[in-house]
This record gives structure tokens, C-alpha cells and sequence, in this order.
């Protein structure tokens, strides 16, 4: 773990009474991960140093939420609340549903469930009452989750003035969510993409990141490909992207000023790992399919 709490778990019933395309309700089963206090058998929330940031993970298509466990886990030991919805038609655990033109509809998804998180904390008897701080939102995301994720930061069509801060992990811009990106305010962003990447491409993740205002941090893991930084923990390539995400966001959301000095210095493992602050993503080929021209 990159932090010191204990970390707990409670496991949420979010149900979108429509869907943004109407018809019927959309079920999002979400997974919080929080600091905890325990002592002796009793355990709890840690409500001692609450509230917390909140970060919102979104997974990508067709990779369940516990493959990424190991991260989620280390962001919660480092003092975030971290939920992970599971979107509909994306979860491996139902080959037969999965569909990944639905990804339109996940940035709503997104939106209603900081809405539906933000409503429990405040409400007494919940699990979440008082440990989410409602001004300290980021969200995080891989693959097609870094999609939504970006789209809800940084794209007109989506874009939630609630979010303060997004780490997107082998993501990319899509033109099918419509919209400008970048068009509007902007938050701040740390890009991550393995070089080696074939999924979605070392170009997808320069667009984005050349598009971005600062402050903005691109993470080059070095040789790896679209799914281990990310899910294989005891990697070098998954201890880095912990340590710079939750740097990135103890800098952005927890106003802890000493992190921006260390997220240039840990970002670079030599063999592994690159990271800069520059204007410019480092140099890739051809384009990103299915991103705005």
C-alpha cells in the first residue's frame, strides 16, 4: 500500500431510475473503499481526519472492478474514498451483455453516481455519512473507463463542475460522445500510457494531453502494454502509476503542495518509466481511431 490507513469496504445498490436514453433503469453496482479505524474487533470508518477526496473509478470494457483491486486499495490507504461503479454492459461476469456501444451512456452513469455518493455522506446512518469531502472530486479511469472519465472532465457534452481533478489511464477522446473538448475550464490532468500499447494507442493519449492547459503531467511507462500497469500488482510499472496518481491527486485535491515536487522526481524510474510537465506528449505515430480529428 502507498498509504497508512487500514481500508475498508461497503458495497452500494445504485439504481438510475431512467436511463439517459430512457426506457429502463440502469443498475450500477458500486464498490467504496475508505479509510478505517480499528481497534481491537471493532472496526469503523475513519471519521478522525474526514473528510476525505473522493475519487471515482470507472473500469474498462470487459474487466471486472476487482481486477483492479490493488490500486484502489492504495489510494483508500492513502486517504481517498474511492468508489468503482460497475456499468451496464461492461462486466465480464456476463459475457452475453456486453456491449460497448453503451458507452454514450456511461458519463451520465458517472454523473448520477458523485450525485448519489454525495447525497449518502450526508445523510446520517450511512456508512459514507461525513467522510467525503463534496469539494475534492477526481476521477480516475482505464481504457474505455479513462473514455468516460475524460469526457466528464474535460468534454462539453459531459463535462461535471463538480470534478476538480482526472487521471486518465490509456484513455482517449471520442468523437461518439459529441461535444468540444477542452473547449470550456479545465481541471487538472495527469495522461498515462504504456508505450507498447496497442489498445488504445501511444497517439490517443498525446492528443489528450497536448489539448490540455497545466497544469498537466504525461507518465510514459516505458515497454508496457494496455492492461498490466493496471491490474498485476508487485510491478514496477503498477508501484509507479500508485505512487504518481495518488501524488497527482494529494497535489490537486488535497492541497498538499509538497506533492507537485515529488511527482517529477518519483515519475522517473530509469528503464521503466518517464514523466513530464512539458507542453508536448513525447513524439507517437498515427492517430487515435475513433477520436475527434
Amino acid at each position: 500500500m502507498v498509504g497508512t490507513y487500514r481500508v475498508g469496504t461497503t458495497n452500494l445498490d445504485i439504481t438510475e431510475a431512467t436511463s439517459p436514453a430512457g426506457g429502463m433503469s440502469r443498475v450500477l453496482p458500486t464498490v467504496v473503499w475508505y479509510p478505517e479505524h480499528q481497534a481491537g474487533n471493532w472496526s469503523a470508518p475513519d471519521l478522525a481526519h474526514a473528510p476525505y477526496p473522493l475519487l471515482v473509478f470507472s473500469q474498462g470494457y470487459d474487466l471486472s472492478v476487482s481486477a483492479y483491486a490493488g490500486l484502489l486499495e492504495d489510494w483508500a490507504s492513502a486517504g481517498f474514498v474511492v468508489a468503482a461503479p460497475t456499468y451496464p454492459d461492461t462486466d465480464p461476469s456476463d459475457p452475453a451483455a456486453l456491449d460497448e456501444n453503451d458507452i454514450v451512456n456511461h458519463p451520465a452513469d458517472l454523473r448520477f453516481v458523485i450525485t448519489t455518493l454525495l447525497g449518502d455522506a450526508r445523510a446520517p446512518g450511512s456508512v459514507l455519512s461525513g467522510l467525503v469531502n463534496a469539494a475534492e472530486i477526481g476521477l480516475v479511469g482505464h481504457s474505455d473507463g479513462g473514455d468516460v472519465s475524460l469526457a466528464v472532465a474535460a468534454n462539453s457534452c459531459c463535462r461535471d463542475a463538480r470534478v476538480k481533478a482526472a487521471a486518465i489511464l490509456s484513455g482517449a477522446e471520442l468523437t461518439a460522445f459529441g461535444g468540444r473538448y477542452f473547449a470550456g475550464n479545465t481541471v487538472p490532468l495527469l495522461v498515462v500510457q504504456g508505450s507498447a500499447d496497442t489498445i488504445n494507442v501511444p497517439a490517443c493519449s498525446a492528443q489528450i494531453y497536448d489539448a490540455a492547459r497545466p497544469p498537466k503531467y504525461y507518465l510514459d511507462l516505458v515497454a508496457a502494454m494496455h492492461e498490466p500497469p493496471y491490474t498485476e500488482p508487485g510491478t514496477t510499472d503498477q508501484e509507479v502509476v500508485a505512487k504518481i496518481t495518488t501524488e497527482f491527486f494529494d497535489a490537486e485535491l488535497a492541497g498538499q503542495s509538497t506533492a507537485i515536487g515529488t511527482i517529477l522526481a518519483d515519475g522517473d524510474v530509469i528503464g521503466a518509466t518517464q514523466i513530464t510537465d512539458s507542453a508536448s506528449a513525447p513524439p507517437s505515430s498515427g492517430t487515435c481511431p475513433g477520436a475527434p480529428g
